[in-house]
């Protein structure tokens, strides 16, 4: 790999995609919140989490040096643990979550990109670690 950061090259289209799941997920989450809060509090407070989650990671994916490495290591671990026991609860009894969160059945209602995104942010941390060891110019 010829790249020194984790944001080139494909770090750059990973960052985008963070960012568009940051925008959608905290949106609808706000809306669904301010709108109809008590037919589904646990999924739209779970939206609004993962909505969080995906601002901290966008942002952490984006910036360089080890710290940030650190936090997006975090919020894509964070992500990834999220995704599946959701996933996993949803399947056993979807009477928690009479609505649907971003991650509910594996980010099923979207494209389940949010069950694949943790696995491509950690290998990318992964494959662009020696980058964050190397001190900044």
């Amino acid at each position: 790999m010829n790249e020194s950061t984790r944001t080139s090259g494909p770090g750059r289209l990973l960052v985008a995609v963070y960012a568009v799941f940051a925008l959608a997920a905290c949106s609808r989450a706000i809306v669904q919140l301010a709108t109809k809060f008590d037919e589904a509090p646990l999924a739209y407070l779970l939206s609004l989490v993962s909505g969080v989650v995906y601002v901290i990671a966008t942002l952490a994916l984006a910036r360089p040096g080890p710290t940030w490495r650190r936090v997006a290591l975090g919020t894509c671990t964070f992500e990834l643990v999220g995704v599946l026991a959701v996933g996993i609860l949803t399947l056993l009894d979807d009477g928690d979550f009479p609505d649907e969160t971003v991650w509910s059945n594996f980010g099923q209602g979207y494209a389940f990109i949010p069950l694949v995104l943790p696995v491509l942010g950690l290998y990318w941390l992964r494959r662009t670690a020696a980058a964050d060891r190397r001190p900044q110019e």
